[in-house]
């Protein structure tokens, strides 16, 4: 592969420095321009589904044209070598808007709206807007056991947009993908010496995340950097310390953005040190692999450490089950490249690829942390034994990654060599040098043109694929009440109302608790909750399941012992936790109750239970709390807001007081 196009060191930190920046003002520009349209719901019309299309294809032909028009070599005048390393630069950013953000244009919400997991997503982007600390999504006065680094980051944007964290969600989705995706340009760029070769690996991994998970964009950020993790992984372990501090700001960084991919990661970099060591029989490859992670943990902590810290100092953790999650897709090992498809196909090439050139270091790494993918599916699998699982089913997009990217190197190769190697024969005695020049020139247009087709297949279909999680982002009511696709709004449409009477009480988003079902009003409005919307993002150190039967002995006792708001008001402040100081329910005031008889009658609340193994792993049961437990209006102010119960403690104030004593 030639490498006449590769970058020099001071170079290659530039242009990773600028190619982010670039794509991500990019994007964000895209982003305000479309705002600017009145464009109808993606889930009521097909004008943004052409626009997106057109968009898509304009950016994959004109980047294959100027490609091509690069590998033709000869002179290349500075205008042309200038306009064609912006478009490489730049196009992942220019496909992210295409296929994603003109879909979402006529939309606040992102892909998925609040369905789920995008609900504690966003709770979480919500609190790192309210605040620079790394405090927890949810739980009061705690450090954070979720990696922050993206939401932090998205937070400040928020903050700089003068936006809430809930709406700046999208925008900080698509300029943080973007500024990743155009990352990778440079970075391929050093490592095979060939811009066209980068700048395929970029587009193809950009168009493969968006239609595999684009709901998390800082897991998608983490899995683009897998494959050159790879190869720069076998370079740092065979003596480049410039390769090294790379390993060791990624694994460090995405550390503190998504930990199951880099627990993948790194494992596979031991797997890489181990066996490089074996076959040199030396230790010089495990004492570098020392020094990545040295570097790489000492970043990690920058996030890390407040939650280390708090469990050295031997506070109680219960609850979690960020392990008990087993999908259809977890039971299976990925395949792509068996699949009917385009993907299909450059996965095959990538797999036949990496098999008969494994020998040499570059392909040999790919391979080895390929056989880490499928090795960790299996552990995944087989850990279903002890109760849990590695979350298995996430590997698919690693694995679909390593072998497209590796599909763009072989085919990269067969343009190079592929007719030299594969029929030498009539290389050396039929083709002169003039015959074999105009052979690779069309060997090299009929190529690029095969592969802008199947880009802009690709690309079209992506907003298809995500039809049902598009159709989301409109159908749900948005932080202001209001739905994309002008239908009536569902009950979200009572919390702004909620939230002005929470706060007409005295009580800042900052320093309130909320016991709620309503996962989506956190997500709004950047209160605490008394208790996170699942077991399975539940930080350890807030004791969900603790909670839980905190929360039903009180909904039980509430008709018995504690059905005065005296006592019931010192049982809530028994327990080791910051009391409520709101409740929403789902309820009527005006309801005829009999305490003694119906205690269905009384102000509901859901628990969430872990049910792992079943599948859906999560079940929902409701709780009822007396009315009465509520009566002194000089503790608690009760007000009805649609179908909703507003319990709120009238001297927050005091109740601190009390608290403290």
């Amino acid at each position: 592969m030639s490498s006449t196009d590769r970058l020099g060191r001071r170079g290659t930190l530039a242009a990773m420095a600028l190619a982010p920046a670039a794509g991500a003002a990019l994007t964000l520009l895209l982003w305000f321009l479309a705002k600017q349209v009145s464009l109808p719901a993606f889930s009521t019309s097909m004008v943004t589904r052409a626009l997106a299309t057109a968009g898509s294809a304009a950016v994959i032909v004109v980047v294959g044209a100027l490609m091509a028009w690069w590998m033709r070599g000869g002179a290349i005048p500075r205008w042309r070598a200038v306009l064609t390393h912006a478009a490489g630069y730049l196009s992942p950013a220019a496909l992210v808007f295409t296929t994603t953000g003109m879909p979402l244009a006529a939309t606040r919400l992102y892909i998925d709206g609040l369905q789920v997991d995008q609900a504690f997503r966003t709770q979480f982007l919500g609190r790192m807007a309210q605040t620079a600390s790394l405090s927890d999504m949810n739980y009061i006065d705690m450090p954070t056991y979720y990696p922050p680094t993206w939401f932090w980051l998205g937070g400040r944007l928020a903050n700089a947009l003068g936006m809430p964290g809930w709406e700046v969600y999208q925008p900080w989705a698509l300029v943080s993908i973007s500024a990743a995706a155009c990352l990778l340009v440079p970075v391929w760029q050093r490592l095979l010496g060939s811009l066209p070769a980068a700048t395929g690996i970029a587009l193809v991994s950009t168009c493969l995340m968006l239609q595999l998970g684009p709901q998390e964009p800082y897991a998608v950020i983490v899995a683009l950097g897998v494959p050159a993790m790879s190869v720069i992984a076998r370079r740092a372990l065979a003596g480049s310390w410039f390769a090294a501090a790379g390993v060791s700001v990624f694994l460090g960084v995405s550390a503190t953005m998504y930990t199951l991919f880099t627990a993948i990661a790194a494992g596979s970099v031991v797997v890489l040190a181990l066996a490089l060591a074996a076959a040199r029989r030396s230790w010089r490859p495990v004492a570098r692999l020392a020094a990545v992670g040295t570097g790489s943990v000492c970043l990690a902590l920058v996030t890390w450490g407040p939650y280390l810290w708090a469990t050295l100092h031997r506070r109680e953790r219960s609850g979690a089950t960020a392990m008990h999650y087993l999908p259809g897709e977890g039971a299976e090992f990925p395949m792509p490249f068996l699949a009917a498809s385009i993907v299909g196909v450059l996965c095959m090439v990538g797999l036949v690829y990496l098999l008969t050139r494994w020998r040499r270091a570059e392909e040999g790494a790919l391979l080895l942390v390929l056989l880490c993918q499928y090795a960790w599916c299996l552990a995944s699998m087989v850990l279903t034994l002890v109760g849990v699982t590695l979350l298995g089913f996430r590997v698919e997009m690693l694995v679909a990654l390593q072998l497209a990217t590796a599909g763009v190197m072989g085919l990269a190769w067969m343009r190079r060599r592929g007719i030299s190697t594969f029929y030498p024969t009539l290389y050396a005695e039929r083709l002169g040098a003039g015959t074999w020049r105009a052979t690779q020139r069309g060997v090299t247009v009929a190529l690029v043109v095969v592969l802008c087709f199947a880009g802009v297949r690709y690309a079209q279909n992506i907003p298809t694929h995500h039809q049902e999680n598009l159709d989301y982002a409109y159908s749900d009511t948005d932080g202001y009440g209001e739905r994309a696709d002008r239908f009536p709004p569902n009950a979200t449409q009572y919390y702004a109302e909620i939230d002005r009477e929470i706060q007409s009480h005295g009580h800042d988003p900052a320093d309130t608790v909320v016991l709620a079902d309503e996962t989506r009003f956190m997500s709004f409005h950047p209160y605490y909750g008394f208790q996170a919307f699942t077991s399975h993002y539940a930080n350890p150190l807030g004791e969900f399941d603790r909670r839980n039967a905190a929360i039903e002995e009180w909904a039980l006792r509430s008709w018995d012992d504690l059905d005065t708001p005296e006592a019931f008001d010192a049982a809530l402040h028994e327990k080791p936790w910051r009391a409520p100081d709101v409740f929403l329910f789902r309820g009527d005031l005006e309801a005829e109750r009999d305490a003694a008889t119906d205690t269905k009658t009384g102000f509901k609340l859901h628990l969430a239970e872990d049910i792992y193994p079943n599948h859906p792993n999560v079940r929902y049961r409701g709780v009822f709390f007396n009315p009465d437990a509520f009566s002194d209006p000089s503790r608690w102010a009760a007000t009805q807001i649609g179908p909703f119960v507003v319990v709120t403690r009238v001297s927050p104030e005091a109740d601190r007081a009390g608290a403290v004593d």
